[in-house]
């Protein structure tokens, strides 16, 4: 027969909880990234995921919770923690490597603290696709930098988000959600639109074109840069040194 798992998510802002319900094995594993996934790229501040009626039919499907959380921690540098397993998911838990990287509590209000206290600085601001939205990026910029005490970096990151905002302008022209983490080592940009057009950037044109050049000057000021599909759009994300 085949299995089932459920997996409900409620914005407890500023922690998304995810309940997962049924039976965990190789097949429903997939569901469960899926989920998780698309948590993660909605940039919240942290990801508590709620065990309680999961029921473990295959310990090796608990990987599933190491590989999301090893993705938060590099891109959207999200902290996500694991509450209330049942007894024997408890105990295949501390026998593997999950419980190396993502924390367990039993229960989910220590789990909900323990995420807070581990959540990135973050500022975010809702923006039109309009020209005024790349002076507003640019001050965000300003505003975080002040904040977190990396002057530095005010200029390249103020460029940076000033191109990923355009390019919603100039392309998804749909409202968008702009988001500025310091996660040390990094200090992270992103900008989420409504268009499921991926961003790429475009190579092998003319350098004194007019259009076109934004992604590739964001690819050479960044550690890196990448996009990701949401459920009704995308998020173009990009990551540059703060040591």
């Amino acid at each position: 027969m085949p299995t089932r798992i459920s997996c409900e998510v409620r914005d407890e802002s500023p922690v998304t909880l995810v309940r997962l319900a049924g039976a965990l094995d190789l097949a429903t594993m997939r569901a469960v990234h899926t989920t998780l996934d698309r948590c993660l790229t909605a940039q919240p501040d942290a990801l508590v995921v709620d065990l309680t009626e999961v029921e473990v039919a295959d310990p090796l499907a608990l990987s599933v919770f190491a590989a999301a959380a090893r993705r938060a921690a590099d891109w959207p540098a999200v902290p996500m923690v694991l509450c209330a397993p049942p007894p024997d998911a408890a105990a295949w838990l501390a026998e593997t490597t999950t419980c190396r990287v993502v924390p367990v509590r039993p229960d989910c209000a220590e789990a909900t603290a323990l995420a807070g206290a581990a959540a990135a600085p973050r500022l975010r601001a809702r923006l039109e696709p309009v020209a005024e939205a790349c002076r507003r990026a640019r001050e965000l910029v300003a505003d975080a930098c002040g904040r977190w005490n990396i002057p530095e970096l005010t200029g390249p990151a103020s460029l940076v988000l000033t191109e990923l905002v355009a390019n919603v302008v100039r392309h998804a022209g749909t409202p968008m959600q702009v988001t500025v983490t310091l996660r040390r080592p990094y200090l992270q940009v992103a900008v989420a639109d409504g268009s499921r057009r991926a961003a790429r950037a475009v190579t092998g044109r003319d350098a004194r074109a007019e259009g076109g050049r934004g992604l590739m000057l964001v690819r050479e000021l960044t550690q890196r840069w990448g996009s990701a599909p949401t459920g009704d759009g995308k998020v173009v994300w990009a990551m540059l040194p703060a040591n």
